[in-house]
């Protein structure tokens, strides 16, 4: 007996069918089968254990309390896995039962994010509707790799930011990462929303790690200012989070830079401040039984910077450009954290205090700062004037106690003569209102004005 194929459709249909039918049968398969459960065995200072349930480090697990608390594998050993919770541990007790959630921490990313305020774990906070509702959305791992090094495009295009000191004398490229080093209290979080407003980038993902609950609506409404609000994304972990939420807040931030930069676009990543990042992940490491190194810090923190900083900059197909801030302790720029940061990033943008007690706005030193990747991205007109600059200021610097107590003998040095008869104009080429935005073509065109012959 001869068999008769089936038609085309009828296939189609069969073959629909018979797809629909596995798909119900694993998700029956799904719901019956056993719930693996583990428990809370100990509770100690930052952290808790769990026995009796397997996970990766990185894993989020849900410790069932009301309300439910989830917690993140920071380490694992024969005793148990050792857990520090995404929020307050109040009302949990030895014995809760712990539940594996599927894996690490997922975030939603999407065009939709521009002008939305999200916490540490990437979900929004600004009473917007919720990302899942949104068109265009898809779920994606925190963690992510950098792009091969064999793969980024050299750098060789300017990114203006719309700050002159910057742009003339401290130039970025787009893909650069750059350090912004100070103590407290200098203008850093006030030069980021300066950068927001005026850069040339597409879209600003601006991370606040450990920030004043008070100063973040400041800085959404004075600083920022719905038209930076407009192009950005914002993702807040308050002093008071908890130290891993703070530490993923980072890396929530990156990613969604990362997913703008996949989509063809030139994004500006600013991350207010590296040293609270690292600070979180001292307390994580010391909390999981990593020993201290240097001042405090375990090894991890050494090894967490170069594996954050390196996800930003160029990839075949847009550019991630970094700005981060580093807290220097006691305005030391030797410290730990900011040295490391200088090891790894490409150039780096000191704020002093003298000049922002003296209200030179912004307090950029700029005879402190370089960008390693000037010759790159200017052209030899743009560097010739930019270094006959530098020069006036430096002969400025030398002979400037001199002047003060009327020592100087005008003819001794012509570069300081020089400087010493254009600091008026040089100081208001160098400083800018916080609504001042300046393009890079006119901010090149007034340097070259002012150190002309």
């Amino acid at each position: 007996m001869t068999t008769m194929p089936l038609p085309p459709a009828s296939q189609t249909r069969v073959g629909s069918a018979g797809a629909a039918l596995a798909a119900n049968r694993s998700r029956a398969l799904a719901a019956i089968r056993p719930l693996g459960l583990g428990r809370v065995s100990e509770m100690v200072g930052l952290h808790l254990r769990v026995t009796g349930l397997r996970a990766a480090v990185g894993d989020l697990l849900e410790v069932q309390s009301t309300p439910p608390v989830l917690v993140e594998v920071a380490a694992s050993s024969t005793e148990g896995l050792v857990c520090l919770p995404l929020a307050r541990l109040t009302g949990i007790q030895v014995g809760a039962y712990v539940r594996h959630t599927g894996g690490p921490l997922q975030i939603r990313v999407g065009d939709a994010l521009r002008g939305r305020v999200l916490d540490g774990l990437g979900r929004p906070i600004d009473g917007g509707p919720h990302l899942g509702a949104l068109p265009g959305m898809s779920l994606v791992d925190v963690d992510g790799d950098a792009p091969d090094a064999l793969s980024r495009p050299t750098i060789t295009r300017q990114l203006g930011l719309g700050v002159r000191a910057l742009d003339s004398l401290v130039p970025c490229g787009r893909g650069q990462r750059i350090g912004i080093m100070a103590g407290s209290g200098v203008g850093k979080s006030s030069l980021l929303s300066m950068i927001a407003r005026g850069t040339d980038a597409e879209v600003s993902v601006i991370a606040l790690v450990g920030e004043r609950g008070r100063e973040v609506r400041e800085f959404i409404e004075n600083d920022l200012g719905p038209e930076g609000l407009a192009r950005s994304v914002l993702v807040v972990a308050t002093s008071d989070a908890p130290p891993v939420e703070r530490l993923r807040s980072a890396f929530v931030a990156t990613r969604i830079a990362e997913s703008f930069r996949d989509a063809g676009k030139d994004v500006v990543l600013m991350m207010d401040s590296l040293t609270r990042v690292a600070m979180a992940q001292r307390e994580i490491g010391l909390s999981a039984g990593e020993p201290p190194a240097t001042r405090g810090y375990p090894p991890s923190v050494f090894n967490l910077m170069p594996r954050l900083l390196e996800r930003a900059g160029t990839s075949p197909h847009g550019s991630i450009t970094g700005l981060y801030t580093v807290l220097v302790e006691g305005d030391d720029l030797q410290d730990p954290i900011g040295d490391t940061a200088r090891s790894i990033l490409d150039g780096h943008v000191v704020l002093t205090r003298r000049l922002a007690t003296a209200g030179h706005f912004p307090s950029i030193d700029v005879l402190e700062s370089i960008s390693r990747v000037t010759g790159a991205v200017t052209t030899p007109e743009q560097r010739a004037d930019a270094v006959a600059l530098r020069r006036m200021l430096a002969a400025h610097r030398d002979v400037k106690e001199l002047v003060e107590i009327g020592a100087y003998v005008s003819g001794t040095d012509a570069e300081a003569d020089a400087a010493i008869a254009r600091m008026p104009r040089i100081e208001a080429f160098l400083r800018q209102s916080m609504d001042e935005q300046t393009p890079t073509a006119d901010t090149w065109a007034a340097l070259h004005q002012l150190v002309a012959r």
